[in-house]
């Protein structure tokens, strides 16, 4: 005989089912102080950030719509099995059933998720086909992943040219826990990703030394960016305003010092932005064709470290014993200027020092090559200028 047995035939008497009761509710009572003293205790953030694109709101959307439909099947499966439980408890004279196999109930548990999986994935099938459509894009940027920054090229459109790399900006201090956060900690950068809003941005993302992930929520926009291979996903941010965001893969020693900052502005401040930039540039070229004095080769030198190599080397030149090696008074900051140059520019295989040539300017790595020589006890004296690198490359 094929069925599910359920019947119970004891019925337990009035004292009995009111004793159980009473010490079913004290458990329930310790149960609820316990978990409001806890969110007495803790803020907890439980929502995504406000979406600032279509694709951001239609994952928003999607993300509440399924909570909900996790939520009526919870509650559903638990709110039988809490009064199969509670109702047929030994306390109250209740007895075990026993169950045999029912064909129509596993063809039911079978068939019910199967039609909820289908509804659930429609939706989503539609959006993901949406964020891989980066066709018709207005401007297209390439961004490539460092250790431990961000470097963006304009490839087209609106800015086409343009070349920066994006520092994280918070001060030592505050991370080594020497003064309080600031309100953006570690989600601050030098230069952020400027791009005009209403027009559809499409990226490119690969990376120069290990696998990195541009990931800005509000952006609805996640890519890895992978060593020797290019990877493209899009946007199109229809408000203005700060979008920050981190390289969402462990990446490294200072993963959590990779932030992505995009400001998306209007059209006329994007143009103001351009001609900036582009006046930047020009001042730049010419700065590498001049010979500078040693005093202000330091002076930009110790901001360029400060940015790019006070994490592993320290501010002090003394590095991390075992893991980073000191500046202050090692054989390349004090030896042959032409080794430490190649080493600058071509960094160290193996090792967490990368290649500088890609990433900075001929002025840049003499500005920084100078002051590592010329700093703490480090005094050679000696200039590097802009085209003594420039031969070098």
């Amino acid at each position: 005989m094929t069925g599910l047995v359920v019947s119970i035939k004891t019925e337990p008497n009035n004292m009995t089912k009111q004793a159980g009761w009473t010490g079913m509710s004290r458990r329930l009572g310790l149960i609820a102080l316990l978990l409001l003293s806890t969110t007495s205790r803790a803020a907890y953030n439980l929502n995504f950030q406000e979406p600032a694109t279509l694709l951001a709101r239609n994952v928003y959307g999607m993300h509440i719509w399924m909570m909900w439909v996790c939520t009526v099947i919870f509650v559903i499966v638990f709110s039988v099995m809490f009064y199969s439980v509670f109702r047929h408890r030994k306390s109250l004279g209740g007895k075990p059933a026993t169950f045999h196999e029912s064909t129509k109930i596993e063809i039911l548990w079978t068939v019910i998720p199967f039609i909820i999986l289908i509804i659930m994935v429609w939706p989503v099938t539609q959006t993901l086909l949406a964020m891989r459509d980066s066709s018709s894009p207005d401007i297209t940027i390439k961004v490539t992943g460092y250790q431990w920054k961000w470097g963006y090229d304009y490839l087209k459109g609106p800015g086409e040219g343009i070349k920066f790399t994006s520092v994280l900006t918070t001060p030592q201090d505050q991370i080594h826990n020497q003064a309080p956060k600031g309100e953006h900690y570690l989600l601050e950068v030098d230069k952020p990703m400027v791009v005009p809003v209403n027009k559809k941005i499409r990226i490119l993302t690969t990376a120069n030394d290990v696998i990195h992930s541009w990931y800005v929520p509000a952006l609805a926009v996640k890519q890895d960016a992978v060593p020797g291979f290019i990877r493209d996903t899009w946007f199109k941010a229809d408000r203005e305003g700060v979008f920050r965001g981190q390289c969402a893969e462990l990446c490294g020693k200072d993963h959590a010092y990779m932030p992505v900052v995009v400001e998306v502005v209007s059209e006329e401040k994007y143009a103001a932005w351009i001609a900036a930039q582009q006046q930047q540039m020009a001042a730049s070229a010419g700065d590498q064709d001049k010979v500078w004095v040693l005093a202000d080769l330091v002076k930009k030198g110790e901001a360029v470290y400060s940015q790019n190599c006070v994490a592993c080397h320290q501010a002090n030149g003394k590095g991390i014993p075992g893991v980073f090696p000191a500046l202050d008074g090692s054989k390349i900051a004090i030896g042959a200027k032409a080794e430490h140059i190649k080493l600058v520019l071509g960094g160290k295989p193996g090792t967490a020092m990368a290649a500088f040539a890609g990433q900075l300017s001929d002025t840049e790595l003499a500005a920084v090559t100078t002051y590592e020589r010329n700093s703490w006890g480090n005094k050679t004296g000696e200039a590097i200028q802009p085209a003594e690198i420039k031969a070098a490359r």
